[in-house]
């Protein structure tokens, strides 16, 4: 195997040392190579020792980082997807927001790797060993001085890891905090003292996994299989299963459809006819899509309608406080004047949505309330947010690019980590927005 360097060859188990200089060269080849550019070649970083060095926001999809050392590398922002890091060491590299789609990550150190917002959509992190012949042709092993596959303390909060493999991993004490987990492969894992508060493991396989003592604090576990997993002293608070939450669908007086058709014949002859519905507390789930139905002026506190489908739903003046709308599709939803104080809006699509204010009449107007509202990792780009209230809601990793902020109060926010278009923060407090960062 060649030294990308070209000094020459070396073994599986010597790494040659890259200044900052030689890594940047190998990536600006690798993004020509992308481009369709002349000169360009594919990165070749196996067994090379890039510790330390800066590659974040590079395009390296596809390069080759086989028995790497990475330890405290930069590459957050980067594009990594079908990258190899097979053996790779990458202790405490920052990988935030980095794309490692269908990436090799087999017998990887990630211990205390921080890898917040990470995208590992089908990622390998399962066990894996380099071996090559001796001098006497006996087999040896490339190890860390940290055995492989490895994930002591890292920090995958709001990592994406959907259908990632991940059976046999040793992940004592790491951070999956919002991580999406669907259909994640965990067979046998070791997840000891984990924190999966919020996290989305709908259809995972924690079957033979040790969870001794983790908190699972408002975790999904729909469809989660956890036979023979070893569940002592998990926290289990407030999480989302298979059973319903609240009040069952099935168990309201009337039909849900012949409800759905009062409310809207109500809403549509301004009380006339109908009647208003109540669904405070009922769990919505087995509906699955309400898309671009008329729930103007719905009481629905504490509602359940994690990952239902609602694009186009119209929800004007409706009354959610405290309600789960975690991983919901609410694309182009008419949201005017809607009090979602205290709400779940974790992961949802509110793309093109308008949360701006309800005209009651010529001198009342009704803004929408988000006051205390979890609305992490949220996408918000286009919708228009003219007057509403986002006080003490918490933003961390949501996505306003591309908002209409006008009159938008953002007051004891949790903003240090939410995504704004260049230049909009100034343009916004111009337009009478306040609590936003100067």
């Amino acid at each position: 195997m060649k030294d990308p360097t070209g000094s020459g060859r070396h073994g599986a188990t010597t790494q040659s040392r890259l200044s900052q200089e030689q890594a940047q060269e190998i990536a600006r080849k690798h993004e020509m190579l992308y481009s369709g550019r002349m000169g360009g070649a594919r990165a070749v970083f196996s067994f090379c020792d890039l510790s330390g060095l800066n590659l974040s926001g590079h395009n390296l999809a596809d390069a080759d980082f086989t028995g790497a050392l990475l330890a405290d590398c930069n590459l957050s922002g980067a594009k990594l997807d079908r990258a190899v890091f097979f053996c790779a060491d990458l202790r405490r590299a920052n990988m935030a927001r980095a794309c490692l789609r269908r990436s090799d990550l087999r017998g990887a150190c990630l211990r205390g790797a921080f890898m917040v917002g990470a995208d590992l959509f089908e990622a390998d992190l399962r066990e894996g060993v380099i071996a090559e012949k001796d001098q006497r042709g006996n087999l040896t092993f490339l190890r860390h001085e940290l055995r492989p596959a490895e994930m002591q303390t890292v920090v995958l909060a709001n990592a994406n890891l959907e259908r990632a493999r991940m059976n046999g991993i040793i992940a004592i004490q790491a951070d999956f905090t919002d991580a999406v987990m669907r259909g994640c492969k965990l067979v046998r894992a070791n997840l000891r003292q984990c924190k999966m508060v919020g996290a989305n493991l709908e259809g995972a396989d924690l079957s033979g996994s040790d969870m001794k003592g983790a908190n699972l604090q408002g975790a999904v576990l729909i469809g989660t299989d956890m036979t023979m997993a070893n569940t002592d002293d998990v926290d289990m608070t407030g999480t989302l299963t298979d059973a319903p939450a609240g009040i069952p669908l099935n168990s309201l007086k009337e039909p849900i459809e012949f409800l759905l058709s009062q409310h809207a014949l109500w809403v549509e002859t301004s009380g006339a006819s109908g009647k208003p519905l109540d669904l405070s507390k009922v769990d919505l789930r087995p509906l699955k899509d309400l898309a671009s139905a008329n729930l103007t002026a719905l009481k629905a506190h504490s509602v359940v309608m994690y990952g239902m489908e609602l694009p186009g739903i119209q929800l004007q003046g409706a009354q959610l406080q405290g309600a789960d709308l975690r991983a919901t599709r609410l694309v182009g939803s008419d949201l005017r004047g809607v009090n979602l104080t205290n709400a779940k809006l974790n992961n949802a699509d509110l793309r093109d949505c308008n949360l701006g204010p309800l005209l009651l009449s010529a001198d009342r107007i009704l803004p929408a309330q988000l006051q205390g509202a979890t609305i992490r990792y949220a996408d918000l780009r286009g919708a228009d947010l003219l007057r509403t209230s986002f006080v003490g809601a918490d933003l961390s990793y949501s996505t306003l690019i591309g908002t209409k902020l006008r009159s938008t109060d953002f007051t004891n926010c949790v903003l240090d980590t939410t995504l704004f278009s260049q230049g909009s923060l100034r343009e916004a407090i111009s337009a009478g927005c306040k609590g936003l960062p100067g």
